[in-house]
C-alpha cells in the first residue's frame, strides 16, 4: 500500500505519516517547497516526480486558516484559501482518481473541520472552504463507488496542535474547551488513528463525515 499525505510536516499530517509508515506503509508526504498547493502547476510538476499510478490512498490534510471577519475578507484572501483547502485537492483528486478505477481500488481521506458544523467568529472563509471539500468528497463517494474507491472526511474539533494554539487566546480555548462532553482536547494521534481506519481498514464507509471533537457538535 502507498500513500500521498499532504501536509505531513506537522500536527495532525505529521502523526498521520507516523502512524502509516508505522504500519510499514510507503508514503509520500511532500514539503511544501516540494508542492505548493497554492500553486496549480507546481501540483501539476509535483506528480510528475512520484510514481502516481503506484498510490492506493490519498490524504488532503493541507489547510491554511487565516482569521478574518466577513466584512474584512478580501477577494483574494478568500481564493486563496479555497485553493489551499479545496481546490488542490481537488486537483490530486482528479489526477489519482484515474489510477484507483483501473485498479478498481482506492482510498480518500478529506481532512475538515468542526467548523463545517459549527459557525465560530473569523472562521468564514476556512468553513466556506472546508464546507466545499464535504461537497467533493460526497461527489466522489457517489461517483466512484463502483471501482471500490471510497472517500470520506475526518473533522477534527480542538486538536492539540500548533494552529489550535496560535489561532486562540488561552481564555478562547478554555470557553470552547467548557463546550466539550469530554472536557479535553484531542490529540494529533487520535485523527491519524480514524484516518488510518477510513483508509485501510474500512470497506463499507462511504461519502461521510466524521466529527472527531469529543462530543462538541452533539452538544445543545
Amino acid at each position: 500500500m502507498v500513500a500521498l499525505i499532504t501536509g505531513g510536516s506537522r500536527g495532525i499530517g505529521k502523526a498521520i505519516v507516523e502512524k502509516f509508515q508505522l504500519a510499514g506503509i510507503t508514503v509520500f508526504h511532500p514539503t511544501r517547497k516540494e508542492l505548493d498547493l497554492s500553486n496549480n502547476q507546481s501540483i501539476t510538476d509535483y506528480l510528475k516526480t512520484i510514481p502516481v499510478d503506484s498510490i492506493t490512498m490519498l490524504i488532503n490534510n493541507a489547510g491554511m486558516n487565516d482569521l478574518s471577519g466577513i466584512d474584512e475578507l478580501t477577494m483574494d484572501s478568500l481564493l486563496e484559501t479555497m485553493q489551499v483547502n479545496c481546490l488542490s485537492a481537488t486537483m490530486l483528486t482528479q489526477e489519482l482518481l484515474r489510477s484507483f478505477r483501473k485498479k478498481r481500488f482506492g482510498r480518500i481521506v478529506n481532512i475538515g473541520s468542526i467548523w463545517t458544523e459549527r459557525a465560530f467568529p473569523l472562521r468564514g472563509a476556512y468553513s466556506m472552504s472546508k464546507s466545499a471539500l464535504y461537497a467533493l468528497t460526497k461527489m466522489v463517494a457517489v461517483e466512484n463507488a463502483s471501482y471500490n474507491v471510497l472517500c470520506n472526511m475526518v473533522s477534527p474539533g480542538f486538536i492539540g496542535t500548533e494552529l489550535t494554539y496560535k489561532n486562540n487566546s488561552s481564555e478562547q480555548l478554555n470557553q470552547m474547551l467548557a463546550k466539550v462532553p469530554l472536557n479535553k482536547m484531542g490529540t494529533p494521534e487520535d485523527v491519524a488513528d480514524l484516518v488510518y481506519f477510513l483508509s485501510v481498514q474500512n470497506n463499507f464507509i462511504n461519502g461521510q463525515n466524521i466529527f472527531i471533537d469529543g462530543g462538541f457538535t452533539c452538544l445543545a
